[in-house]
């Protein structure tokens, strides 16, 4: 059977579908991940095959440009606002630059069953042109039901165009989210299973703990969060770090970290590394909020300190929060003891642990792979 993935041209969006994917194809099925730019590159990394649905135009560069030239859409982004409606013309203006290379993936590769990212809606033109079937594939705690007929409702040319006059109903929805962390669960539940890349790790993060004997809190800021809102809350953690008796491995990925200033001796600033294998050997996390960080915490059963910079990073906070099984915090408020807490309060530790429990209790990318597969069937 072949199943298509078309996802939102952004790793955070992709790395979730990744683990669905592979079990799809261990268990003899085809795939091929439609999407573009740094997504379609992750995936190809990822040993998924690829068909770049908008080839030959960077779109990254596209996005950014539109950032600079609407500082009111920026606003919306990075401030607090649980309700994601107001980016929707944002998120219908991307899924319309991937809708014609879709569409022509679909006619050619002829899918038996689409799996779409959460916030995508690309595919919706092609599963209601050749009668697909169609599944969406959340990402994290955002509730994502209505929200992409929504984002059709602001693609009505396309549509037009393709000659699309219905709308399609999605059959099944997957839901990655621990459920006693949110109100409902929509869909099939599946066992959260964290993709961060490979990498040939280094000896102190194949050992248990750190060589000092100090807890290790792991601090990132995602891909996304740091081009949009900066390095601030690194910057306040180096400010404090050294009234903490902790050792702090802060992992950014290829940002410029020149402007930081001093760094104290119990702080290192690397680079890439799979958040999977830091969380291994570390006893908390200090975030942006992003969804793959806030569920990888929670797989690994460490507390977690959320700084949220807008999207959906408030709401995965908010889960984690009120959930207990971390803090979540204003950069502003970010200090010596705070961080004590997070890595020494033995309630957030306890309550960690048991979401990770939870997650492991919940069915596989094996077993969700085969509930899709009936679906079609």
């Amino acid at each position: 059977m072949r199943v298509l993935f078309v996802v939102t041209p952004g790793i955070g969006h992709l790395f979730p579908t990744v683990p669905l994917a592979w079990a799809l194809r261990i268990t003899g099925h085809e795939v091929l991940v439609a999407t573009t730019g740094a997504a379609a590159r992750a995936a190809a990394e990822a040993g998924l095959p690829v068909a770049d649905v908008f080839p030959g135009r960077d779109f990254a560069a596209l996005m950014s440009e539109r950032f600079r030239s609407d500082p009111e859409l920026v606003k919306l982004i990075t401030r607090e606002n649980t309700d994601l409606a107001a980016v929707v013309p944002m998120l219908a203006d991307m899924s319309t630059r991937l809708t014609d290379g879709t569409t022509s993936t679909v006619e050619q590769w002829r899918p038996d069953v689409i799996v779409q990212s959460a916030t995508e809606a690309a595919a919706f033109a092609a599963a209601g042109r050749f009668g697909i079937p169609l599944v969406r594939h959340g990402f994290g705690f955002l509730r994502a039901a209505g929200m992409g007929k929504l984002i059709v409702s602001h693609m009505t040319e396309v549509m037009r165009r393709l000659d699309v006059t219905a709308v399609p109903e999605y059959q099944a929805a997957i839901d990655v989210a621990p459920p006693s962390l949110v109100p409902a669960v929509e869909g099939w539940s599946m066992r959260y299973v964290p993709y961060n890349r490979g990498a040939v790790l280094t000896d102190d993060l194949v050992r248990p703990g750190p060589a000092t004997g100090r807890p290790r809190v792991a601090v990132t800021l995602g891909t996304v969060a740091t081009g949009l809102t900066g390095l601030g809350p690194v910057a306040r953690l180096l400010s404090v770090a050294d009234q903490v008796d902790a050792e702090f491995v802060v992992a950014l990925g290829d940002a410029d970290t020149n402007g930081l200033g001093p760094v104290p001796d119990n702080v290192r600033l690397a680079g890439w590394i799979p958040l999977d294998a830091l969380l291994r050997t570390s006893t908390a996390l200090v975030h942006h909020g992003g969804a793959g960080t806030t569920l990888g915490a929670l797989v690994a059963g460490v507390p977690q300190l959320v700084l949220p910079s807008g999207s959906d990073r408030y709401l995965n906070a908010a889960a984690v929060r009120d959930g207990g099984a971390g803090l979540s915090a204003a950069e502003a408020d970010l200090d010596a003891e705070l961080l004590t807490r997070l890595s020494e309060d033995g309630d957030l530790r306890r309550r960690a642990q048991e979401v990770r429990a939870e997650i492991a209790a919940l069915p596989s990318p094996v077993e969700v792979a085969e509930r899709v597969i009936d679906l079609v069937r």
